[in-house]
């Protein structure tokens, strides 16, 4: 069951700059899509960033998160890595500290690092909570999760 993470963990980026998650957190919420670090993850890239684009806008940070380093977040994330924040966990425990059990999960955290809201695997509804909540706490449009070529349903993969 997800939980408030440790703020005090640190992530680096894909690009090389490593902070706290309080640090990273410091301005605004997290809205973010945690993957595992495995090349069929990307296949959820085009719904996070259906979901980016609407609340990219919004006063929150979008981001993946890719349990692996630099180079496997790279080979999941594609060029979204241009579009949006990239973070590794090389060792997966941000992931753990969070508390998750499969991935991929869509995640809300607010800016002191407490856990809104989490969803687990792939559930078209359940992200779309997730989504919801990130929109209704920065008084923003919520973005429409589910899109036609999705894939299907999945408790995704055991951390």
């Amino acid at each position: 069951m997800a939980k408030s993470p440790d703020p005090n963990i640190k992530l680096t980026s894909s690009k090389g700059i490593t902070r706290t998650l309080d640090d990273w957190a410091t301005m605004f919420h997290l809205a973010m899509v945690v993957l595992p670090p495995r090349p069929e993850a990307g296949m959820f890239v085009p719904v996070a960033r259906r979901i980016f684009q609407v609340l990219g806008d919004a006063d929150c940070r979008t981001l993946y998160c890719v349990v692996g380093d630099e180079f496997i977040a790279r080979g999941v994330v594609g060029d979204a890595e241009q579009e949006a924040l990239v973070l590794c966990d090389p060792d997966g425990s941000f992931v753990q500290s969070l508390g998750l059990t499969h991935l991929p999960a869509f995640v809300h955290l607010r800016q002191d690092t407490t856990l809104v809201d989490a969803a687990e695997g792939w559930d078209a509804a359940a992200w779309q909570r997730v989504a919801d909540s990130v929109a209704k706490a920065m008084g923003w449009m919520s973005p429409t999760v589910a899109g036609r070529n999705d894939p299907l349903g999945t408790p995704g993969w055991p951390v």
